[in-house]
């Protein structure tokens, strides 16, 4: 998402973070075969884990979702209905994935899930931009 912000010029008006649901790969590096798959495709993932934390609805316009599993977990986090109202599934923002799509975890896959995922989110992230342009004129 970073690279796609970036290539459409937004890079000064939108802030993005990455978080976990859960703790368990708080100040982790994503898993390396989802680092080797970006690498060849010029994106660095150098980032560490962290915890989604119930404040981050005050410091973002849209909470993102891999899965409906995540999703829920978000929703019961929000405070209020405007910080529920935040939470969207990412591939909500791919014109061509169907309603409710989640991106699959290829976690317990082999390498081609690692690609098959990217491929996903870079259709997302080329959606979500879209609807930024919209957004911010």
């Amino acid at each position: 998402m970073r690279l796609a912000v970036a290539r459409a010029g937004l890079t000064d008006r939108v802030t993005l973070d990455s978080a976990g649901t859960g703790g368990w790969h708080v100040g982790e590096l994503p898993d390396p075969r989802t680092r080797a798959a970006a690498a060849r495709r010029g994106i660095d993932l150098d980032h560490r884990g962290r915890q989604f934390r119930r404040d981050d609805f005050g410091r973002f316009d849209l909470v993102l979702a891999m899965d409906a599993a995540n999703q829920r977990a978000l929703l019961a986090l929000a405070p209020d209905a405007a910080a529920r109202a935040k939470v969207r599934l990412f591939r909500s923002f791919d014109p061509a994935a169907p309603e409710g799509a989640e991106v699959p975890d290829p976690y317990y896959g082999d390498g081609d899930g690692f690609e098959e995922v990217l491929d996903i989110c870079e259709a997302a992230c080329a959606g979500l931009v879209a609807h930024l342009r919209a957004q911010l004129g």
